[in-house]
C-alpha cells in the first residue's frame, strides 16, 4: 500500500511537472510547489503536528536561500564579459566566499531550528528529497527540452519537403 501511495505521489508530481514546464506563470510554479510539497511530506513522514510546524519554517529557509542564490546570480552576473584588475578579481573572489559562509550559516541555524520539529533522520531525508526533486524537474525540464527540439527537426522535414 505504501509503495502504491508513492507511485501516486510521483507521477502527480510528474504530471504537475509536465504541466508546469509547459508554461511559466504563476498557476505553473503553484503545481511545482504543491508537487514538492506532496514529495517532501511523504518522503519525511510528517505527521499533522510536524508539518503544521515545518512548513511555515521550510518555507522561510527556502525563501532565505533564494534570496542568497539571487544575490549571488547578481553578483556573478555583474562579473561576467568585464576584464577585470587583479584587486577587482580579488574583491569578486572575497564576496564569493563570504555568499558561501552566509549560505552555511543559514544551513545551519535552521538545521537547528528544522530539528526541533522532525528528527534527524528526517532532516537527512529532506536533504535526499530536495535533492531527488531537482533532479524530477531537471529531468523534466531535459525531456521537454527534447520534445521541443524532436518537434522543431520534424517541422523542418515537413517544411523541406513541402518546398521539394
Amino acid at each position: 500500500m505504501k509503495t502504491y501511495f508513492k507511485s501516486i505521489i510521483v507521477v502527480l508530481g510528474l504530471t504537475c511537472l509536465a504541466t508546469a514546464v509547459q508554461s511559466q506563470d504563476q498557476q505553473a510554479l503553484d503545481k511545482i510547489e504543491s508537487a514538492k510539497i506532496a514529495l517532501i511530506t511523504e518522503r519525511l513522514g510528517l505527521t499533522p503536528d510536524q508539518a503544521e510546524k515545518f512548513w511555515p519554517l521550510y518555507n522561510e529557509y527556502s525563501a532565505k536561500r533564494m534570496e542568497l542564490r539571487q544575490e549571488y546570480r547578481r553578483f556573478r552576473t555583474d562579473a561576467e564579459g568585464r576584464t577585470l584588475s587583479e584587486d577587482e578579481s580579488k574583491k569578486l573572489l572575497e564576496k564569493g566566499q563570504q555568499l558561501k559562509e552566509r549560505q552555511l550559516q543559514i544551513d545551519k541555524s535552521y538545521s537547528e531550528r528544522l530539528n526541533t520539529v522532525i528528527t534527524n533522520r528526517q532532516l537527512l531525508q529532506l536533504r535526499t528529497a530536495e535533492e531527488d526533486f531537482r533532479n524530477m524537474l531537471l529531468q523534466r525540464l531535459e525531456q521537454r527540452s527534447n520534445q521541443i527540439d524532436r518537434r522543431e527537426m520534424m517541422q523542418q522535414r515537413m517544411d523541406k519537403r513541402n518546398n521539394e
